[in-house]
């Protein structure tokens, strides 16, 4: 048998082939340890970071929650702003609107006062002027317009202007109680210039010689309590008057293109 020596040491087939054998074994052993290793260092990896990728995804959860949350707060905090701006501008053209109303209370009120002052004055110059002939004609309910009545009445007010020297006509405008003050005051104005322009375009009567009274619902002549005497308060008083010193010239006789003054007339409401 040959034998071969490794050292000092005789190797024989068998203690070659026990070598060889311890030697795979080493390498087998060595591999399974590092693959071991590489198993146990991703296993702690996984460990060690799983916890930290949990965590991450719950803080983005958080804040796309606490995102969404300040969202809404937002939409309701710009709903509540429109709300208070609107409830202002409401409030603002409430203000607006109770001053104008104010406003108008404070001309209606200064119209009145100006009416008394002016019938006033009509009622103290009408005391030089005598009445030569009076009539009344009288108006459907909320109607300003002269029926055929009323229209024979006045002319046979006017048959009586040729022969009165020195004349007025004064025109009288009433209604009953139904309805605002100020709604009567104009109906009562529209039923008296019906009457003057009547008496102006059928009986050639200048202007400058009518005076216009709009007495509203100031003046009934009946209680307005029952239809009857509603009906006989819708009307225009129309009296002819001549002046006491009818001898003499008065601004009255004045031409048609002279206005007469406050002094000698009543001025016209």
């Amino acid at each position: 048998m040959t034998e071969q020596y490794l050292g000092k040491e005789p190797l024989t087939l068998m203690n070659r082939t026990s070598f060889d054998l311890k030697w795979k074994m080493t390498l087998v052993l060595a591999a399974t340890l590092i693959a071991t290793v590489g198993c146990t260092s991703k296993n702690y990896v996984r460990e060690q970071t799983t916890p930290l990728i949990n965590k991450t995804n719950e803080l983005d959860d958080l804040t796309a929650k606490n995102s969404k949350d300040i969202k809404d707060v937002d939409q309701r905090a710009q709903a509540g702003i429109q709300n208070v701006q609107a409830a202002a501008a409401a409030a603002d053209q409430k203000a607006l609107a109770a001053g104008n109303d104010a406003d108008k209370a404070q001309l209606s009120a200064n119209g009145a006062s100006q009416r008394v002052d002016l019938l006033t004055n009509a009622v103290i110059n009408l005391d030089n002027y005598r009445p030569v002939v009076e009539t009344a004609v009288h108006f459907g309910f909320n109607r300003d317009n002269l029926t055929k009545e009323a229209k024979e009445a006045i002319d046979q007010l006017a048959a009586s202007v040729a022969t009165t020297k020195g004349y007025i006509i004064t025109v009288e405008g009433a209604t009953d109680s139904v309805g605002s003050s100020e709604y009567n005051y104009d109906l009562s104005q529209r039923r008296a210039n019906a009457v003057i322009q009547y008496l102006a375009a059928e009986k050639s009567v200048p202007a400058y010689k009518i005076y216009l009274i709009g007495l509203g619902k100031d003046k009934p002549v009946e209680s307005n309590a029952t239809r009857d005497g509603r009906a006989k308060n819708r009307r225009v008083d129309i009296r002819l008057m001549t002046n006491t010193g009818a001898g003499t010239t008065t601004p009255a006789q004045a031409p048609t293109n002279q206005t007469p003054t406050a002094s000698a007339n009543p001025p016209s409401l």
